[in-house]
């Protein structure tokens, strides 16, 4: 499989222009909103739209499409208010993905303030499970993003993704999986930036998530230290992590497969400079 590399999207006003343009970039994967990322309620794609879009990623060889669900949604939450909004809209995104014919929708699992972990995720479970009811597809998958630690995040621990998973795969219709980010990692405190590190961190997920389940690597530099827990992505080698552990991650024989989306900076061409970056890192064979 060549070298699948690319970057969150910013709309270009349709699906198939938004393509285009990554295509444009030089990307052969790339990641979207399908709505507003701050926003409850969307109304489903356009038809029309989806069949260009489809006839356009075709063509210009760009796949996987990545969406990410929106940044509100908090299927944890004991919040009887914002879980009943949550469950909708990440209804709604399953919806969309499917008529998009997306490959992958990431979703950060959500919250735990003020119920506790184990509560959090038995309701994370429980909310995956209603919003996709009735909901099937052989294409989509769901991928649980892991996250710093920040506030109350769920997903810090891989245990807690796992656990997730592990509660509500059997009652969904569509495959879940996992997505990792690399900022999200080092600022849980796992060390990637160093070799060893890298190696314990791979043989931890291996055990917990399996990398099979795991098809999409966020590839974003960190701006805050290791053990940090704060969520701040900088462009690929001016981070905490560095360029040589970025090498260290494309080359890795575990990860040479999966497919690196960039969610860095994009001012001042950031994306064409990172993704040069990983190209240039990036080893034969």
């Amino acid at each position: 499989m060549s070298f699948r590399l690319g970057f969150h999207a910013a709309s270009a006003g349709t699906l198939e222009k938004t393509a285009e343009s990554a295509a444009a970039q030089g990307a052969n994967a790339y990641q979207i909103f399908s709505s507003s990322p701050r926003m409850w309620h969307a109304p489903p794609p356009d038809k029309t739209q989806s069949q260009l879009l489809e006839r356009a990623r075709t063509k210009l060889g760009l796949t996987p499409l990545v969406i990410h669900a929106n940044y509100l949604i908090n299927l944890c939450s004991a919040d009887s208010g914002i879980r009943a909004k949550s469950i909708a809209a990440f209804r709604g995104e399953v919806d969309r993905a499917i008529v998009l014919g997306a490959e992958y929708l990431v979703v950060h699992p959500g919250s735990s303030k003020d119920i506790g972990m184990e509560e959090a995720i038995r309701l994370g479970a429980a909310g995956l499970i209603e919003a996709t009811q009735g909901l099937s597809s052989q294409r989509l998958q769901i991928l649980l993003e892991n996250s710093a630690g920040q506030g109350s995040a769920v997903g810090c621990r891989l245990e807690e993704i796992a656990e997730l998973r592990q509660r509500s795969q059997t009652h969904v219709s569509i495959g879940i999986g996992y997505c990792l980010d690399t900022c999200h990692l080092f600022s849980a405190g796992f060390p990637i930036h160093l070799e060893e590190g890298l190696q314990r961190t791979l043989e931890l997920a291996e055990a917990l998530l399996r990398l099979d389940n795991v098809p999409v690597i966020h590839t974003n530099d960190s701006k805050t230290p290791l053990g940090s827990h704060v969520d701040r992505h900088d462009n690929i080698g001016q981070g905490q992590i560095g360029l040589d552990a970025f090498g260290r991650i494309i080359n890795c024989p575990q990860l040479r497969d999966k497919v690196f989306i960039l969610e860095t900076p994009s001012e001042d061409d950031g994306h064409l400079r990172d993704m040069a970056a990983l190209r240039g890192l990036r080893k034969a064979g």
